[in-house]
């Protein structure tokens, strides 16, 4: 079995759970819009549940790779590392529209793949965002606040266009796969990160709200 083979194969899959759902779709409708049969896709991955495990690894392996390559900027201080992290998760899932819409839909149901999820790439991301934070309270660079909280207001920011990408299609008019999206979008989550956390107000040293 040739690559491009498995590699046409996780498009259409991609393309099916986001449109129809994984419960939804068929083996034999991937392999219809793959147009390969259906011994290709138990050859390259087993089944159905074994296909969805590798779209959530795929995507989360990349999408964490983005974040500990941008914490390398963190000398530069936490605001400088904090608009590289969510510049380049924004990028990445405009890049991926129709497997982030799919991800995050998969993960608010409790599955043993979401589970799976939260005990690895999940608490590879918080402990990335936590030590983040904290070097911008220890530094001074941003007010003291709740870092679970503040986790989910960055977390709501950076998903919530993929989450309800009809509701930002058919309502907001808004379209995020387009380019111009990611720079409209980011001043925005900028203005959050400069607003929300960052003070000219003098702020204890060392600072610290778990």
């Amino acid at each position: 079995m040739k690559k491009n083979s498995k590699d046409a194969i996780v498009r259409a899959a991609i393309l099916l759970f986001n449109s129809k759902g994984y419960s939804g779709t068929s083996i034999r409708d991937i392999a219809s819009l793959a147009k390969v049969n259906t011994a290709a896709i138990a050859y390259h991955f087993d089944n159905k549940a074994g296909l969805l495990e590798y779209c959530f690894t795929q995507f989360f392996e990349q999408y964490i790779q983005k974040i500990e390559e941008a914490y390398f900027s963190i000398d530069k201080g936490a605001q400088v590392c904090l608009k590289q992290v969510t510049g380049d998760l924004l990028q990445f899932q405009c890049e991926n529209i129709q497997l982030a819409s799919f991800v995050y839909r998969e993960m608010s149901v409790d599955s043993q793949v979401s589970r799976e999820v939260m005990s690895t790439y999940s608490l590879k991301e918080k402990y990335y965002f936590q030590k983040i934070f904290e070097r911008g309270f220890e530094w001074n660079e941003f007010r003291p606040h709740s870092i679970p909280y503040l986790i989910t207001q960055l977390k709501a920011l950076l998903m919530m266009p993929f989450i309800n990408t009809h509701y930002m299609r058919e309502v907001l008019y808004v379209f995020p796969n387009e380019a111009f999206f990611v720079q409209k979008y980011l001043k925005d989550i900028y203005f959050w990160i400069d607003k929300t956390l960052c003070s000219d107000l003098p702020v204890k040293k060392g600072a610290v709200i778990k």
